[in-house]
């Protein structure tokens, strides 16, 4: 699983101080014909302001009490399902052992009074864990649990329909928080994790109706994995792994340490809109071996310049962008509230570089060179059909390949400021191209066949956008870079309806 270009070792990114993020009508129709570019409207600090928790026990609540060490987890336990717990003001703990944890039962409420805290106290791995549906967490502050690599400290286990609201987990290691089925995460603060602030991961199978709505996602990766485990794809705001249903909508994205949002493997039907997504080290936005998205109304400013800027002084003359579309695309046969990737009414502002369209000609369902290691396409989800001896007989372009295909890109603005961004070349690029395919010596797709159906062939589409500043164009390979007369023109025919003034971004 992961990034199938290589991961550079990330820097810290001052903390952001815009205040602007996009809205556009959520509701309205991904078809319908937008405006050039969306309105702005004020993005709350949630970590800075959090939402206060009840001041008294609501009527017929357990109360626990900060001073009684692992009262939470008593309590709960001596409780029925769907019991209401008031958590007053104060450190809560949860005793010595690094297992002890909350088990809750199923819809159990947790409401924190203004000030409650539960404190792992860098020694307990996980703060709520267990397999019940439908439980709540509100107004509480989770801090200090140190989860392993790759698990979480809040919903361990991935239960379905959990709710988490106008919470606070923040300075965990590992994920602060993994989801489940049907899970909202709305008005929270995630900061300052070691790993991800969400991990969208469900190891028995895709999650489904995830939403997350309205919270700041903020300096996570603290421990540096990619630069730890190099190329491992194991970092982020928040990751999404085959979540099939997502709407991630109003967030503030900022400042992470690495991508700010990465969906990564068989996810489908996501809308990601009304972002303000700025000053993340890495790309604000990647999807990739995945399908079927809506990418509207967002602001997208000053992302990727810690990574873009380190392969770009390696000598690496890769496209990196600021959102990542790699073997992603449109798929019909999928069921989704759209059949396509569309990227429509965003402003992209001042980062290193803007989109690029990415398939690797050598990454199939078996292949040795795919990094999703274990997992086929939606479409071919028998891993059997895809092996060696199959898939060196099927059709080119078989469905045991992750496409790049059906992306529409339009009505969106870009502005490229060069003195802003503090670079002098390759960060000025739109992109849609693919290796020379060379790997497996079995592998039906060597050549240049995967580039020219990427470009011409799979119905990728920029069309009706602005560009302000010095953009350039990269199509088929790394090596044909275009100006935006040959970009429009024959053979690539992109960008028609769109304008260019080369002079006003620097």
């Amino acid at each position: 699983m992961g990034f199938t270009r290589r991961h550079s070792a990330w820097a810290a990114a001052p903390l952001a101080l815009a205040l602007l993020a996009t809205g556009c009508d959520s509701t309205s129709d991904a078809g319908a014909k937008p405006t050039p570019a969306p309105s702005s409207r004020a993005v709350a600090r949630v970590c800075a302001d959090p939402e206060s928790g009840p001041t008294g026990a609501p009527a017929g609540a357990v109360s626990v009490d900060a001073g009684v060490v692992g009262d939470l987890a008593a309590k709960t336990a001596s409780n029925p399902p769907g019991t209401t717990f008031w958590l007053r003001p104060g450190k809560h703990t949860l005793g010595p052992d690094r297992f002890a944890q909350v088990v809750p039962k199923e819809g159990n409420r947790y409401l924190g009074a203004p000030g409650a805290v539960l404190d792992g106290g860098k020694k307990n791995q996980y703060a709520f864990g267990g397999k019940a549906r439908d439980v709540t967490i509100r107004h509480l502050t989770v801090q200090r649990f140190v989860a392993p690599l790759d698990e979480g400290v809040v919903n361990h286990d991935s239960a379905d329909g959990w709710v988490i609201e106008h919470a606070t987990i923040r300075d965990n290691s590992g994920a602060g928080l993994m989801a489940g089925a049907r899970q909202q995460v709305r008005a929270s603060c995630l900061r300052g994790n070691g790993q991800y602030g969400m991990n969208a991961y469900k190891g028995s199978g895709p999650i489904s109706g995830l939403v997350v709505e309205g919270n700041e996602i903020t300096g996570n990766n603290t421990d540096d994995w990619e630069r730890r485990r190099e190329g491992c794809g194991c970092t982020g705001g928040i990751k999404f792994w085959a979540v099939n249903g997502a709407d991630v909508r109003g967030n503030w994205v900022h400042d992470n340490r690495g991508t700010g949002l990465w969906a990564d493997t068989n996810n489908n039907d996501f809308r990601i809109e009304n972002n303000l997504i700025e000053g993340n080290d890495g790309a604000a936005l990647i999807y990739e071996t995945s399908y079927n998205a809506v990418i509207r109304g967002n602001t997208i400013r000053r992302n990727n310049w810690v990574e873009g800027r380190a392969e770009a002084d390696r000598g690496d003359t890769f496209p990196f962008a600021t959102v990542y579309v790699s073997e992603s695309g449109g798929e019909p046969r999928i069921r989704a509230r759209t059949d396509k990737i569309e990227i429509y009414r965003n402003v992209l502002e001042n980062n290193w570089s803007g989109i690029t369209l990415w398939e690797n000609a050598d990454r199939f369902c078996n292949s040795p060179a795919n990094t999703s290691s274990g997992e086929c396409t939606l479409l071919v989800p028998d891993i059997d059909r895809c092996a060696k001896p199959a898939i060196a007989r099927a059709p080119l372009y078989a469905d045991c390949r992750w496409k790049t295909q059906r992306v529409d890109i339009h009505d969106n603005r870009f502005v490229l400021d060069k003195a802003v961004v503090k670079c002098t070349a390759q960060c000025d690029r739109m992109a849609v191209l693919a290796n020379y395919g060379t790997y497996p010596d079995w592998s039906p797709y060597r050549g240049e066949r995967v580039s020219e159906a990427i470009t011409r062939t799979q119905h990728n589409r920029w069309r009706d956008n602005v560009y302000v500043g010095p953009w350039t164009f990269v199509a088929h390979d790394p090596s044909q870079v275009l100006d935006f007369v040959r970009w429009q023109g024959v053979p690539y025919e992109q960008d028609a309806g769109s304008t260019l003034d080369p002079r006003a971004g620097g």
